[in-house]
């Protein structure tokens, strides 16, 4: 037997929202500090499918690829969660992995050979 697939349209996800409280970009880390599964049972399903990913540290961009839901979308779902303390936004620690002498030298170097 086949199941039923139905998909919501996203401003019913968002209630028609477009914007977050905070600042969420595509590499902010997002996790669950303490899974609730009688909330999560609760949830919608694609945001429960972000709750559930969430349980291990996750991207921004990877719980909205996980999830299907659009990026913008995914954002708003995430300020929910967070606002009611359900997820845990992790304050940005990214720096750049590349040392930037390196990437001057490498420049440096191509100019010669131009």
């Amino acid at each position: 037997m086949a199941t039923a697939h139905w998909k919501v349209r996203p401003y019913v996800l968002t209630g028609g929202r477009t914007r977050t409280r905070q600042r969420l970009l595509v590499h902010t880390l997002i996790s669950v500090s303490y899974y609730d599964p009688r909330f999560a049972a609760g949830l919608p399903p694609e945001t429960r499918s972000l709750y559930d990913r969430a349980r291990r540290t996750t991207s921004v961009a990877e719980l909205s690829a996980y999830s299907g839901m659009p990026l913008g979308v995914t954002r708003v779902v995430i300020d929910d969660l967070a606002t009611t303390n359900r997820l845990q936004v992790h304050p940005e620690t990214y720096s750049s992995p590349f040392d930037s002498r390196l990437l001057e030298r490498l420049r440096d170097g191509l100019l010669q050979l131009a």
